[in-house]
């Protein structure tokens, strides 16, 4: 085995395993997005970051290495492929399900506020009055 063959191995080996990390976070953040649990993802966003700048610069060192020597597997770079596909995927998938939840969020809020602008309150006489507008505490206030 030739020295740039094995460079070359060891380069996708370690784009392969970090493919490979990227997509147990992706599946990690759907999960959670399923689930409702949305204070997890604050921290796993981070490393999702960490790590996708780690494959932009394994992906970056592979191309610098010029085309792949003759002696190298097509399976690896089939599965690299393999892999960057149900990456694209999955982290397609889980911006959609970001999408719903903030529409759902928001139409939550919209609720809310309409609500509290319809809702009746007594005055000093202890007659209901509607509020004026603009009057009162908005809902995000301590």
């Amino acid at each position: 085995m030739s020295s740039s063959v094995s460079v070359w191995e060891a380069a996708l080996d370690e784009e392969v395993l970090a493919l490979a990390q990227f997509q147990a976070l992706l599946d990690e953040e759907q999960g959670l997005l399923m689930s409702g649990e949305t204070l997890p993802l604050i921290p796993l966003a981070e490393k999702k970051n960490r790590l996708a700048q780690r494959l932009i610069d394994l992906t970056t060192t592979r191309r610098e290495l010029g085309a792949p020597p003759a002696g190298l597997c097509s399976d690896r770079l089939s599965a690299l492929l393999a892999g960057t596909q149900k990456a694209e995927t999955t982290n397609r998938t889980n911006g959609e399900l970001i999408q719903i939840r903030l529409r759902h969020n928001q139409q939550a809020l919209t609720i809310l506020q309409q609500a509290a602008q319809k809702a009746t309150l007594y005055g000093p006489d202890g007659q209901t009055q509607a509020p004026a507008a603009g009057t009162g505490r908005p809902l995000a206030s301590g």
